[in-house]
């Protein structure tokens, strides 16, 4: 594939998975439609599924970073009394995505294993069993694993339960916001794994000159806006965060990325130090589970499974919590 038809391609759904245990594209072809549950939850009921207090729970990962956006989400939604959610183990076994371990049983279940969720919803369910996956208690069934789907529909079908001040996803926006998702999805969030699979030093210059080049735009953005559509957090913002959180403490020494740390963006590393004061953003991340993940997800690059040296999770958090100095920005945005 040459530049040119890199840049032009269309973004994938993302969910993570227990096989590799990556947060990478789901596959093409004829495994797509196998792995896919694409209900959606809808205000008035019209899709068969209503949204509804109480009726869905929401299985994440600590360290997936696209389940991690749908668990942002709902606590920028203010959701968490009308959808309940909990998480599978920080690692998984020869079985899949567990329970029962550091992030304790399966409240709403009692399964033993992610897979079982599927397999009520499927039998024999053929694909990956991947997170996030939202659960109907009332049907008995997922009712989807996009995380795409998941955080539109909490942004905008729980209304009636949600924070009234928030909208991640404002009506006269939403053009903007769709088209910036796929760029941001396509050539930051993707940008970044390709950047680090990469052996060809000629082809891993060209996707380190993109990633740069985007790294580059959204500084200019970010020097006059406080966040990405101006003066309030919208979905945007949450899909940016989840790179911006790993490429601090897990791409540097496990996807070569080194000479792209945040910091070397000041408005782009402000930025990220003002999401991270939010109890949205800081509550649902844990540094230590996603340095750990990607060691594990990332063995065939580093066999070893050797934990990169870095700042200590005190340290790491400490960085975080350097002023940012975007407080004024609100007044212009």
């Amino acid at each position: 594939m040459t530049i040119e038809q890199l840049r032009a391609t269309p973004a994938q759904d993302e969910s993570c998975d227990s096989g590799a245990e990556s947060c990478g594209p789901v596959p093409a072809g004829p495994a797509r439609a196998v792995e896919g549950l694409r209900g959606r939850i809808t205000a008035d009921g019209s899709s068969g599924f209503p949204a509804e207090p109480g009726r869905y729970h929401l299985y994440v990962a600590w360290g997936c970073s696209w389940s991690n956006r749908a668990a942002v989400v709902r606590r920028l939604m203010g959701l968490e009394d009308a959808v309940s959610l909990s998480y599978v183990d920080d690692s998984a076994d020869g079985r899949g995505w567990v329970f029962g371990g550091s992030s304790g049983p399966d409240p709403v279940n009692g399964f033993s294993r992610l897979r079982e969720a599927y397999e009520a919803t499927v039998a024999n369910w053929p694909g990956r069993a991947s997170v996030p996956a939202l659960w109907d208690r009332l049907g008995g069934r997922l009712v989807s694993n996009e995380s795409g789907a998941i955080s539109l529909d909490l942004c905008t079908q729980f209304k009636a339960w949600a924070d009234p001040s928030v909208d991640l996803y404002p009506l006269p926006l939403r053009e903007g916001i769709d088209a910036f998702n796929a760029w941001i999805h396509h050539d930051i969030n993707n940008g970044l794994h390709r950047v680090g699979h990469e052996s060809d030093p000629a082809r891993h210059a060209e996707f380190f000159d993109i990633l740069f080049d985007r790294f580059d735009v959204l500084e200019r953005r970010l020097a006059a806006n406080r966040y990405l559509f101006g003066a309030d957090v919208t979905e945007p913002d949450v899909r940016l965060w989840l790179s911006l959180a790993r490429l601090d403490v897990a791409y540097p020494g496990l996807l070569a990325t080194s000479l792209a740390r945040p910091e070397g963006f000041p408005h782009l590393w402000g930025y990220a130090r003002d999401l991270y004061r939010l109890p949205a953003f800081r509550e649902t991340t844990n540094f230590d589970v996603i340095r750990q993940n990607f060691a594990d997800n990332f063995d065939q690059l580093h066999p070893e499974r050797v934990v990169p040296a870095g700042p200590a999770a005190a340290t790491t958090v400490g960085r975080w919590e350097l002023p940012h100095g975007r407080e004024a920005l609100s007044e212009h945005s």
